[in-house]
């Protein structure tokens, strides 16, 4: 367990992403943090539980609190697979990829991850969800596999805020909508007249949210202005 009065540090997974590695570089700036470590696939992979594990251990070892963990993971599209536009484009492979990185990936994240925090102080755990996995807020259809593996994150997200609460009352742990931001993710589906945003501003704007965020708040679903989302 991290020492409570132990200078503290920030994890960023997915550093070697487009928003992770600007979210990594903007905590080089806050004061708050005395270190702030990223990690990328070499040192955990998302679908060996094991990993994961192993990562968790060794951010424990270090001689600081670990009190901010921001998830920058997520796959919508890459080998062979892109979003489905309709039920015709459906496969048990193609859904099962999208839940196993999108859900259950950061869901192993939470079980590791999550008691690493102090029993006392703020901490924060943020994932990046996305706004289509808004139920409430779906109106075009489609993406099948991202929306309802981003949904089900939001729903394990809750699931865990309500379990964190009772040993770290102060703690929260939150589903982030970053926007649309120019990385190899979104590059493929941004069009003329989409406000799209450079991974710079959007990890200064996740972490203005993330620093606003206060113990009720725990459990929501905000976007990158810090505004709740409809689940």
């Amino acid at each position: 367990m991290s020492n409570q009065s132990a200078p503290a540090q920030a994890v960023v997974i997915g550093a070697s992403g487009g928003i992770g590695a600007a979210v990594l570089a903007a905590l080089t700036d806050h004061d708050e943090y005395a270190q702030s470590l990223g990690l990328n696939r070499s040192d955990l992979d998302l679908e060996d539980e094991a990993s994961i594990a192993a990562a968790a251990e060794r951010v424990a070892a270090t001689p600081f609190a670990t009190r901010l963990v921001i998830d920058a993971t997520g796959f919508l599209h890459g080998g062979g697979q892109a979003p489905e536009k309709s039920l015709r484009e459906l496969s048990l492979d193609k859904l099962a990829r999208s839940f196993a990185v999108n859900a259950i990936g950061p869901a192993l994240l939470m079980k590791h991850f999550l008691p690493l925090f102090p029993r006392d102080g703020k901490a924060v755990f943020a994932t990046l969800s996305a706004r289509v996995g808004s139920i409430g807020d779906n109106q075009l259809g489609g993406w099948y596999g991202y929306r309802a593996s981003k949904a089900a994150l939001n729903q394990l997200v809750r699931t865990a805020a309500v379990e964190l609460r009772r040993s770290r009352p102060k703690a929260a742990c939150v589903a982030l909508h970053p926007g649309t931001v120019a990385t190899p993710l979104s590059d493929p589906f941004t069009k003329s007249g989409l406000n799209v945003c450079a991974p710079e501003a959007a990890a200064n704007d996740l972490l203005n949210v993330i620093d606003r965020l206060t113990p009720e708040m725990s459990g929501g679903f905000f976007d990158h202005n810090g505004h709740e989302i409809p689940w």
